[in-house]
Formats: structure tokens, sequence, C-alpha cells
């Protein structure tokens, strides 16, 4: 294989949203997604496609710059993470829990702007979410339930008011869904001074012809070895997204990859939801931030979390949220919140998304139990890729780095 141009510095930093969607993915599972899409690798064999040859920096500046494509497609998530396999089998079926350990499928539709299905498919069942703008539908099968998510009248009249820049940013808070363009969009959007990124031999994803890019972390006090990234030779689309830790050597801790993959726009039958016949819905009124807010980065149901450290390093620290009441259901977790939130109905409401009812028998509390271990600071759960440390004094940090850090800072 010929060489593609050699490495480039840049910064991957981690996001630090965790476990602040609104959008009817429960708290441990939002966290596990965060994770899933902070990086993703399994090195694929050398391809023979002949793509025109391309520099790292040019990858990078046209992968940004490329328009969100139309498509549709089956996408295999698989998760290694060395946590307790049993919790995450035929107690969730599909269910995001699911998520985090195994291989699971989905289905997913787009049309490249606001409207998108994601369907995570079980042996049995089905957990899907629909997106249109400021609306959302979650289905579950198992419990035949729809939950519909959309704004006030007044906060849609905003929305309509705003730049495209500034709708973005507001209806970004909707639930990051495990996907390669999710995923990659993590790394890409903050390459900046803290990897090395190089361009890897061309491969074949999905029957695509892909450029490969390896974003390496140029620090060691991180759990993520590296980063590799499978672009669509023509759309630049990310296809595949793979991430390595450094306590395995031998698999890739997480993977996100298309096994087939079509760029024509879906139909509106497709996109549009219709609820199931007989199943029962909820409807949940999710607030935008205020303009304030939108303006600082901020979001209004908990205090703007402390980030300490840079590029893969960060750490973020939440405050006054009590992780174990909240798997228990008590919206008197999130102290930490707003006056105008704790507490209230809304709260309330909203910690029943957090904390969903599971089909066959699975309890909230008793994961948090099985995937956590008493240190002398509280609880602490380690993965192959993250750390999460909950203190006795209602703190949680959270980073891609090893827990004995997490442990220091407390």
């Amino acid at each position: 294989q010929p060489s593609y141009g050699g490495p480039m510095t840049a910064e991957v930093a981690p996001r630090p949203s965790l476990l602040t969607s609104p959008w009817a993915v429960p708290a441990a599972v939002t966290a596990a997604v965060a994770l899933t899409v902070l990086a993703q690798p399994l090195l694929a064999s050398a391809g023979s496609s002949d793509l025109p040859e391309r520099s790292a920096e040019e990858l990078v500046a046209a992968a940004l710059d490329a328009e969100p494509a139309a498509l549709s497609g089956t996408v295999v998530h698989t998760a290694r993470l060395g946590l307790p396999d049993m919790m995450f089998t035929e107690a969730t079926g599909a269910d995001p829990i699911s998520l985090l350990g195994g291989s699971s499928t989905l289905r997913v539709w787009t049309d490249g702007e606001e409207r998108s299905r994601v369907a995570l498919l079980g042996t049995m069942s089905e957990w899907s979410v629909v997106t249109d703008g400021p609306e959302a539908w979650t289905y579950s099968s198992s419990a035949d339930e729809v939950v519909h998510y959309s704004v006030n009248d007044a906060d849609r009249a905003r929305l309509e008011a705003m730049g495209e820049e500034a709708r973005a940013e507001a209806l970004a808070r909707r639930a990051e869904l495990p996907t390669p363009q999710e995923a990659a969009a993590e790394v890409l959007d903050r390459v900046e001074e803290h990897s090395a990124v190089a361009v890897d031999s061309q491969t074949t994803v999905a029957g695509r012809d892909a450029y490969q890019l390896i974003v390496t972390p140029t620090t060691d006090g991180t759990l993520v070895d590296r980063v590799v990234l499978a672009l669509d030779g023509e759309t630049l689309t990310p296809l595949r997204v793979q991430t390595w830790s450094v306590q395995d050597a031998s698999a890739p801790a997480v993977e996100v990859s298309f096994t087939d993959v079509d760029f024509g726009t879906p139909s509106d039958s497709v996109l549009a939801f219709s609820a199931p016949a007989g199943a029962a819905q909820r409807d949940v009124v999710v607030p935008l931030p205020s303009d304030a807010d939108l303006a600082a980065g901020q979001k209004p149901e908990v205090e703007r979390p402390a980030v300490t450290g840079t590029g893969w390093e960060t750490v973020v620290e939440l405050s006054g949220m009590d992780l174990a009441m909240m798997m228990a259901g008590d919206p008197a977790a999130l102290t930490g919140s707003p006056e105008r939130f704790a507490g209230s109905a809304e709260a309330q409401e909203l910690m029943g998304e957090f904390v969903p009812d599971h089909e066959g028998g699975l309890d909230m509390l008793a994961l948090y139990e099985e995937l956590t271990v008493a240190v002398p600071e509280g609880r602490l759960l380690s993965s192959a890729l993250l750390s999460v440390l909950v203190t006795d004094d209602g703190r949680i940090l959270v980073g891609a780095v090893p827990a004995e850090t997490l442990r220091a800072m407390a």
C-alpha cells in the first residue's frame, strides 16, 4: 500500500455532557452511550480500493465540511467494556441498556436534516426512536408504550425564530444515538492539539470503499488507546468508528459499524412516526434552555458541571446529585438542580424517563450496585473506556481516565 500522508497533531476532547439527556434514555444508558462515542477501533485489513490519495489534514477538513447525508442502513454495535454480561442480555431484550455489553443490531434511517428513525432490534422485541425537528417519539414493543417528547408552543415559536446555528444547538439536546455518524462527530468536532491523526490503508465497509483515519491520544493519562474512523470515499460519511482501550490490545472496546448502507433518501412513510395499534402513549413536554443559557452553553436541568483537565484527560464533575436515589426513581436525588426544577412535578416526570420500567425484571438500583464497587470515597464504576466515581458527599466524577485519577481528585 502507498503512503497517504504523515501524521498531524490534533485534540479530541471528551464530551462533558453526561447524565443530562432529557430524551428518554435513562441516566445509566446516557453515560454508556457517551463513553461509546468517545472512541472506537478494529483495524481492518488493507483494502484494494483506488480512492484518490488524501492526507490526514485534507480528510479531517473535508469530513468536517461535508453535508450530512440522507441514508438508510444496518448498524452493528459491539461493546467489550469488561462489565457483567449477564446484566445486559435476556433481562432487557431490545433496550438501550443492552448497548453496555455484547453485540446489538440497529436499523437507521435519516433525511440528513431533522428527521430520523433508529430501531434497536432484539430477538423478539424492538426499541425505537423517531425524531422530527423538536419532537421525538420512543417505542418499546415489550412494554407496548409510546413516549412522545415535544416542546410547548412558546418554545416552538422560539425555535422557528432562531437562526440555523442556534436552532441546531437547541435541538442538539436530543439523545445521542450509537451510530457511526454520532460517534465520529464526537471525535472530528474536537480535533485540535492533544492527538496525532494519520491515514491508514484504505478499506471496504458495508461494500463501500473507505478511507481510514487513526486518532491517537498523545497522553498516557487516558483509557483510550486510539480511535479508528472509516469514512466513505465518496460522501465522507462515517461508516465505522472503533475504539481501542489501553487495557486490551486484542480487540476494540467498542465498535459501531454499518453492515449495509444506501444513500438514497428514505420515504416519508419510514421517517414519519405512527403509533402501533393499541399501544399506550405518554406525552412529555421538555423545556428548552433559556436564550441566556443557550448563549452560555448551559442546560436547565442541572447546574453547569465543573470540568478539570483538557483533551482526553478531561474529568467532568456533577455535584448535589445522588445517583443511587436516581436509580431508585426519587426526584429528591436532583438536589443540585435549580430550585424551580428540583422536587417539582416536572422533576418527577423526568425521573420516570431516567429510570423507566424494564420488562423482564431489571432492577436499576440492583444494576447500579452490580456495576459499582465500594471504595473509601463512595462507589466506583470501572470499564475499559470510562471511569465513574460516585462520592458519598453527592458528587459524580466521570472521565475516560483510570479510576485512580478520579479517586485522587475526590
